[in-house]
């Protein structure tokens, strides 16, 4: 069973999202917070999988208190999804970079919230439609230039080329295609990259293969 916190200041949402998410049998909310502080609390006691996480909440705002889920090792299973209410939010990069697995738009389809919440528990990125590669791309351009560099030198040159291709946006049945290997051999090399650079997920990833200047926007591999 996937267990769901849902933050979000407005009840009506929460209402919403909770109805939707209890009628699935493989998913249920855990708890409801209405800021960020509630929502910290909940998730140290209850241990879910995934939070649905508003990014304005009062208190402590939703990327704060993604920051501070994400740096506590022991929450370190924890999948956090940031909720918004327009696509190009400023604040969505620097979420994900933060340690978000990705963002919804509160508008969503339902079966792309439910498809997103079974997503990020088996450890896949996740985007709104309409979100497409070039607004990451955007997002990073306008992001400071972190010297992450000298990280790309502890892996493989295959492993740089599947970090490429994973901040573009490939699947691993895309990279796969791509580079003439196995899906599995695909998911191996993502999975070791991931390991060798500490990235929680493939959202990270993607964040870091713009940072440390692998990708550059407009890039298609």
């Amino acid at each position: 069973m996937i267990r769901v916190i849902l933050a979000d200041d407005q009840s009506l949402v929460r209402a919403g999202f909770k109805a939707l998410l209890d009628a699935q049998p493989d998913i249920e909310v855990a708890g409801e917070a209405a800021d960020g502080e509630e929502a910290l609390r909940m998730v140290r006691e209850m241990r879910p999988d995934v939070v649905l996480m508003d990014i304005r909440m009062p208190s402590l705002d939703g990327l704060a208190a993604t920051r501070r889920l994400t740096e506590d090792a022991d929450l370190k299973d924890v999948k956090v999804v940031m909720l918004t209410t327009f696509e190009l939010d400023e604040y969505v990069f620097e979420a994900i970079r933060s340690g978000a697995s990705g963002f919804l738009v509160k508008d969503t389809e339902p079966d792309e919230l439910l498809r997103a919440v079974r997503a990020v528990v088996g450890g896949d990125a996740l985007l709104s439609p309409g979100v497409t590669r070039r607004l990451i791309a955007e997002f990073a351009a306008r992001s400071k230039e972190p010297a992450t560099a000298d990280a790309l030198a502890r892996l493989t040159e295959r492993e740089r080329e599947v970090m490429a291709l994973v901040g573009i946006g490939l699947s691993n049945e895309e990279i796969a295609r791509r580079l003439v290997v196995s899906p599995l051999t695909a998911k191996t090399h993502v999975s070791r990259t991931m390991v060798k650079l500490g990235a929680r997920d493939r959202a990270q990833l993607v964040v870091l293969a713009y940072e440390s200047g692998l990708v550059r926007p407009g890039w298609l591999g």
